[in-house]
């Protein structure tokens, strides 16, 4: 299909969005699911391919890409969570 467009130059393919999220590891599918933000497939690949080259475990990459979240959250200023209180300071201290 052309498009409608008269060019010399090259067109740049686009990756099929959908053969790439349902080529990721199924764990990181479920988490892309229920994630607050829109994630691309390619960063998330990224971020578990890095994380398992370095050798952590499935469920470190999860808590990794949960930081990542919460860290672009945090910089949303129209996003409910900017207002929530880190994790860290959640845990009761009463005991």
């Amino acid at each position: 299909m052309r498009r409608n467009l008269s060019t010399s130059l090259r067109r740049r393919r686009r990756p099929d969005g959908m053969k790439a999220y349902d080529a990721l590891p199924r764990q990181l599918r479920v988490w892309m699911a229920q994630a607050a933000l829109p994630w691309s497939a390619a960063s998330c690949r990224r971020i578990w391919a890095k994380a398992c080259a370095e050798g952590a475990s499935p469920d470190d990459v999860l808590d990794r890409l949960n930081q990542a979240e919460r860290i672009t959250l945090s910089r949303d200023r129209f996003s409910p969570a900017t207002s929530l209180t880190p994790l860290n300071d959640q845990q009761d201290h009463s005991i």
